[in-house]
């Protein structure tokens, strides 16, 4: 009877954790096509990311209650407890930065800012903001299917790339509105956007910090930023 209910348990985790990767997976290609609405000016696929964010409140509600009620059923300790804690909160991170998506393509459809200078958007690096983020968010899910931090240091790395690129667009959108002030507005919702990617990068390194709790059962809040305190 024992081996039975674990082997239940096992399927249940298997479960779950098969329903975070399909969330992983959608708001990753909600996360891509939001940037390539924005460098394309693509309204069209702006409204396909709009759409789309119904589906991803659907899976943080289910995710959340199949945690809820794994936890009443199976009362899980040690590595199980810590897999599913992390999960609630993965769930809830990636709900988050979906809801970042969203904006980006709201930015797209409501905003008179589609004749944003290509040289200002060139130098605020928006781009390779965009593409960082993106890596950050493929490279935790691959930890996570791998149950392998080992990449935890090089994500945290690259939200510090992100934090610098979002800090160096303030003095570039203040420089260029001193010299083309008609600017001013679009340039401020163009900031805002820089804002968006930056706290995507944050949410990124917050799943992190759930993987290696799972994993490794270390808690890494309030030390992201000493990537040395993260071991093999």
């Amino acid at each position: 009877m024992e081996n039975n209910k674990l082997k239940h348990t096992d399927r249940e985790l298997i479960l779950l954790k098969e329903e975070i990767s399909e969330m992983w997976k959608l708001v990753l290609s909600q996360l891509e096509k939001s940037k390539q609405a924005y460098l394309n000016k693509d309204v069209e696929l702006a409204r396909e990311v709009i759409s789309r964010e119904k589906r991803v409140d659907a899976f943080e509600l289910k995710i959340d209650s199949d945690c809820e009620n794994y936890i009443a059923l199976y009362s899980p300790v040690a590595v199980d407890l810590r897999l599913i804690l992390s999960m609630i909160k993965i769930c809830t991170t990636l709900e988050r930065i979906g809801d970042y998506a969203k904006g980006v393509a709201k930015h797209v459809i409501k905003d008179d800012c589609l004749q944003t200078d290509p040289a200002l958007i060139e130098d605020l690096q928006i781009e390779t903001a965009f593409d960082t983020v993106i890596s950050m968010l493929v490279d935790s899910f691959v930890a996570f299917e791998s149950e392998n931090t080992k990449l935890s240091g090089k994500i945290i790395a690259k939200d510090e790339l992100v934090d610098e690129l979002y800090h160096k667009s303030i003095y570039t959108i203040a420089e260029y509105i001193r010299k083309n002030a008609p600017m001013t507005e679009c340039c401020l919702k163009t900031l805002l956007l820089m804002r968006k990617l930056e706290r995507i990068g944050d949410h990124c390194s917050n799943i992190v910090e759930e993987i290696v709790f799972y994993i490794d059962a270390k808690v890494l809040k309030h030390a992201k930023k000493n990537v040395n305190n993260i071991k093999e």
